[in-house]
């Protein structure tokens, strides 16, 4: 991480449990090592138990992990650099449409059997990943579910996720996975215009699809993180924070190297 990253990052982390008036000991290790070893197990794919010796012991970097995860620190990270991201770009901080996916990712033999199942379509035995993002890209909602979930039944939960984090999103485009019943829940609950993205039949090949392109590289810039090539964690929420955690990386180091533009 370099000093532009952490600038970023510094102010947005939780104070340490001894400020908050409840006792405890001051922390012994520096928060940016911390986080620089929390970021080297998602980019590098390594065991908590990997991590090098010049970082702090294994176990004091999971416990911060896990306890930024209970208390939704990672979300609230992200969020803030995600508002900056966009007012960087010369966008409004709240995004007014979306575009959703959830491909499936396989399971490593630590995801326990209560909450995997198989995507009998992607030939999948693991987890699905069902993302929100806006047209920039950026991660607006995650949920992670069994892999044998129907897209449109997951999707419920996904869009009321959207929906509570951004009253001004009124248009939503998805692929044809999506289509039936959950286009009209989302019109009469949630107030969502869903709008299908349908592959042209008539053209052989890969082809770039209007909108659903950008959600495809959002997973590109997800996956360059080697411990989301696969879903290693036992929990589903862990494996949410390791998503929020690669794209906390992915904007601190592009808000580092760019500079304020002003908006059209």
């Amino acid at each position: 991480m370099t000093d532009a990253q952490w600038e970023q990052l510094e102010g947005l982390l939780p104070p340490p449990g001894n400020t908050g008036g409840k006792g405890g000991r001051p922390e012994k290790w520096c928060r940016r090592m911390v986080l620089d070893a929390i970021f080297y197990v998602v980019r590098g794919g390594i065991a908590w138990r990997q991590l090098p010796a010049e970082f702090p012991p294994y176990s004091t970097v999971y416990a911060v992990y896990r306890r930024w995860v209970r208390a939704g620190s990672w979300q609230r990270i992200h969020h803030a650099l995600r508002d900056r991201t966009r007012v960087r770009a010369g966008r409004a901080p709240q995004p007014t449409a979306a575009i959703i996916d959830s491909p499936s990712v396989q399971g490593a033999d630590t995801v326990p059997a209560r909450s995997r199942g198989y995507d009998a379509g992607k030939k999948t035995n693991g987890r699905k990943r069902h993302i929100a993002v806006d047209t920039n890209g950026l991660l607006l909602a995650v949920v992670v579910t069994v892999a044998s979930i129907q897209d449109r039944d997951a999707a419920i939960r996904l869009l009321a996720a959207l929906r509570a984090g951004f009253a001004t999103i009124t248009m939503v485009w998805a692929d044809a996975g999506y289509a039936g019943r959950l286009v009209r829940w989302a019109k009469t609950v949630a107030r969502l215009t869903v709008t299908i993205v349908k592959r042209c039949d008539d053209i052989a090949g890969f082809t770039v699809l209007p909108r659903r392109w950008v959600v495809e590289r959002t997973y590109s810039w997800i996956v360059k993180h080697r411990r989301l090539v696969r879903d290693y964690e036992t929990r589903p929420d862990h494996h949410e924070a390791m998503i929020y955690i690669a794209m906390i990386y992915t904007m601190s180091r592009r808000l580092a190297r760019s500079k304020p533009t002003a908006a059209a």
